[in-house]
């Protein structure tokens, strides 16, 4: 079984970028990359049906063995991951997606689609074979081919441009950072620095033309020592990331950047969350803080947050006049209120959830604990509407400001009217959205840290944020380096997680709260809520949707436990593993230090 397969192997690597690096007239890069891209994808489909499904058919091969075929199939997709992921994203959901249903839309139809790929071919797998699963995986490897040929097909047909080159390769590095290194798509094989190195070693073929043309002699060697570094640490719970991300992965990064302007790459700017000049996750103003608004005429200016601000203080938005949003977001206690849930505007009976944070609500592509807004204009509109919240109307409320005369004049100039008229619901909305957009703050010590600063982090502090990336398995969902759920490296769609999260703290049944459920109406989504940020987390106490957990030494608790269903919780469709992390009580202090080094300053 090995002898083949090694042979294979061997011919796949001499033949990978023959032709993209022995053509004897002179081609494009960008069509000599496109040539390299379809021959590793060729090498992948041959590899599949021609070494792995026939292991399998034969029933010969054991665990260890197709383990082994597996881990090879997934360095050979790896190898062209950046250009999959960034031009055919909706094929590579199907090639190596995570192993949960997921949403998706079908004309105006909200979809479920099942998992499939090699994720869920890893959990056939990892960490032992059972061979009454070989019909399954089976099923699931005779899938893969057709999604092949969907990669074959557009990179056969539609040509790419060197600035989406420079964009996908700067794009895959910060992958490599922030979902690479941390086990995100091989939680149970765990070969996460092999792969990396994988990736690497094939960026540097894809980059080499552009560095020879703009004589840089620095960038493919870096590439080379990174790589190196990885597979000179394999170990996953020991490897250093703090050291890799400053060392390696930041220089990286930034290099690219540098060589794209140097050689003048005519690009196409467009609009996403993550800049595309950003030259590290760590720089000022890496993230746009107006991607998520509506549009451009929605966006921030000074005079629309100085009015917002003081719209967010105004009782005048509430129905009773009794409440502004300023009553529940406290500026003082990091724009929350310091309790398990507040109270209706009518008194007494407590809402259904806890109040969230405002620092950095901005750099979320859905809002509320259920995701059911895709902007701050409506996040706001449904609070200041919401009978038990703020019981007001915005129609009614403009009506009121319009009637203002200093209202009136602060909204004429804020939106730029040549008169004080009628002041629009609209105008509403987006002022306080702006003053919201104005309240990110990605400058904590360990930003300060991750920009150069080796003093501004303890070592304990480093010990946990290695631990949070790796060990602990935060990062899988807490995404560096918003450490919320909107997800790398485009970070464009915020995640939704079922943790299985209690009624009561020790309790036997979890909470009622049906969470994103409720809007998507899909199953597999019963009980679950969107990844808050855990920036500023030491501040915003209590914590989860219904603020069950008074510390942050009970939240690490309930993770290391494997949430609701660890604990024995009815929870049948929880994403969290139930397995326990093993987290000894020094390591669990550890990351709660580095959690207090993301508070704001």
């Amino acid at each position: 079984m090995k002898k083949p397969w090694l042979l294979f192997m061997l011919m796949a690597a001499i033949a990978g970028y023959s032709l993209f690096l022995y053509t004897r007239k002179p081609i494009a890069p960008e069509r000599q990359i496109t040539m390299g891209i379809l021959s590793q994808v060729d090498s992948l489909s041959a590899f599949t049906q021609k070494v792995f499904i026939p292991a399998v058919k034969s029933g010969q091969a054991d665990g260890t063995q197709l383990q082994q075929l597996f881990l090879r199939t997934r360095i050979l997709y790896k190898r062209f991951e950046w250009a999959a992921e960034y031009f055919t994203g909706s094929t590579s959901r199907f090639v190596n997606g995570p192993p949960v249903e997921e949403i998706g839309f079908v004309g105006p139809l909200v979809q479920a689609f099942r998992p499939e790929g090699l994720q869920v071919i890893e959990e056939l797998l990892f960490p032992r074979y059972d061979t009454t699963s070989r019909r399954q995986l089976l099923l699931e490897l005779e899938k893969l081919p057709g999604r092949y040929d969907a990669y074959k097909a557009y990179f056969s047909n539609i040509p790419i441009a060197n600035w989406q080159v420079f964009d996908a390769a700067k794009l895959e590095v910060f992958r490599i950072l922030t979902l690479g290194i941390t086990g995100f798509d091989d939680p149970l094989s765990l070969n996460s620095m092999e792969e990396c190195a994988a990736v690497l070693e094939s960026l540097e073929a894809v980059l080499s033309p552009y560095a020879q043309m703009g004589q840089d002699d620095t960038l493919i060697p870096l590439m080379d020592s990174a790589a190196a570094y990885l597979r000179r640490n394999m170990a996953f719970n020991s490897f250093d990331r703090a050291y890799f991300i400053t060392t390696f992965g930041n220089r990286l990064s930034s290099r690219i950047t540098g060589l794209e302007k140097k050689l003048n790459v005519p690009e196409i700017r467009y609009n996403r969350l993550l800049r595309q000049d950003a030259k590290t996750l760590f720089d000022t103003n890496t993230f746009d803080v107006n991607a998520f608004a509506p549009g451009p005429g929605y966006f921030l200016s000074k005079r629309k947050i100085a009015l917002g601000k003081r719209l967010f203080t105004d009782v005048a938005l509430s129905g009773t006049g009794t409440r502004s949003c300023a009553s529940c977001h406290q500026p003082a206690k990091a724009f929350t209120d310091g309790l398990t849930t507040n109270t209706s505007i009518h008194g007494g009976m407590p809402l259904p959830r806890n109040t969230p944070t405002l620092i950095n609500a901005a750099l979320q592509a859905s809002l509320f604990y259920d995701l059911r807004a895709s902007t701050l204009e409506e996040q706001i509109e449904d609070v200041v509407s919401n009978r038990n919240e703020m019981h007001g109307n915005l129609s009614t409320i403009a009506k009121q400001l319009s009637r203002d005369p200093t209202y009136r004049k602060l909204f004429a100039e804020a939106f730029h009217k040549k008169q004080e008229v009628a002041v629009d619901t609209f105008e509403v909305a987006n002022a306080i959205a702006s003053y919201v957009r104005s309240l990110t703050r990605l400058n904590s010590r360990f930003d300060e840290y991750m920009a150069g600063n080796r003093k501004a982090l303890s070592p304990q502090e480093v010990k946990g944020f290695n631990l949070f990336m790796g060990k602990a398995r935060c990062a899988t969902c807490h995404y560096m380096p918003l450490f919320n759920g909107t997800a790398p490296p485009k970070y464009f769609l915020s995640d939704a997680e079922v943790i299985g999260v209690p009624a009561q703290a020790g309790g036997d049944r979890i909470d009622p709260d049906s969470g994103w459920y409720n809007v998507v109406k899909i199953p597999a989504f019963l009980h679950a809520f969107k990844t808050p940020t855990l920036r500023n987390a030491a501040v915003t106490a209590p914590y989860m949707h219904n603020g069950v957990f008074k510390t942050l030494e009970e939240v690490m608790d309930f993770y290391n436990n494997g949430g609701g269903a660890g604990v024995g919780l009815a929870v049948t469709n929880q994403t969290l593993s139930r397995d326990s992390l093993h987290l000894s009580p020094a390591e669990t202090d550890d990351i709660i230090a580095f959690i207090k080094s993301l508070d704001s300053r």
